[in-house]
C-alpha cells in the first residue's frame, strides 16, 4: 500500500467517525433492517410511495440511511402502531415538517382515527358478548353445537339471491 493510499484511508475513516460523533450516521439497509425490525422489502416499498425521501446511495450503489431516515421510519412505525394507513401517515409525514401550522389538522385526523377505534372497540364488545354466549349455549346443550348451528344459520342468511 501506498503512503498516498494509506492517508486516504485514513482520512475517509476520520470522516466516518467524525460524521458518527455529529450523529450522522450511516446504515446499510440490512443495519437499518435490525434496527427496525422492517424488511428491507418494507423499506424498499416505503421510498417507492415517498414516505421515504430518496435514500442516499454509496457509489457502489447500495442504500446508506442516515439518522433522518431512521427517525422518519421510527415515526411511520408508531403511527402505524396506531392503526393510522399509509395514506394517513404520509399526510403526518407532511405535517410533520411544520406542526405549529398543521396542529387543528393533526387533531381532526387523530380525532377521526380515535372514532374509528372507538367504533372498531363497540364491534368488538358485541363480538365478544355474542361469543362469551355462544360459549354458555355450548356448555348447556344436549344435543348439536350451538356455535356451530349458529354459524350455519348466518351464513344461509348472507348468501346473496340468484337471479
Amino acid at each position: 500500500m501506498s503512503i498516498s493510499s494509506s492517508s486516504s484511508t485514513d482520512r475517509a475513516a476520520k470522516g466516518r467517525r467524525d460524521k458518527k460523533a455529529r450523529g450522522e450516521a450511516r446504515h446499510r439497509i440490512g443495519d437499518v433492517t435490525r434496527l427496525t425490525g422492517l424488511s428491507a422489502d418494507t423499506l424498499r416499498y416505503y421510498e417507492k410511495i415517498k414516505l421515504l425521501r430518496p435514500v442516499n446511495r454509496a457509489a457502489s450503489g447500495v442504500r446508506v440511511y442516515d439518522e433522518r431516515d431512521l427517525s422518519r421510519l421510527g415515526f411511520i412505525q408508531r403511527a402505524k402502531a396506531m392503526n393510522f394507513s399509509l395514506d394517513e401517515i404520509a399526510r403526518l409525514l407532511e405535517m410533520r415538517e411544520d406542526p405549529q401550522h398543521a396542529r387543528d389538522e393533526v387533531r381532526e385526523l387523530t380525532h377521526r382515527k380515535l372514532e374509528q377505534v372507538e367504533s372498531h372497540m363497540e364491534e368488538l364488545d358485541t363480538l365478544r358478548k355474542e361469543l362469551n354466549l355462544l360459549i354458555n349455549l355450548c356448555r348447556g346443550a344436549e344435543a348439536g353445537c350451538p356455535i356451530i348451528d349458529d354459524l350455519d344459520s348466518k351464513s344461509k342468511r348472507k348468501k346473496p339471491k340468484r337471479s
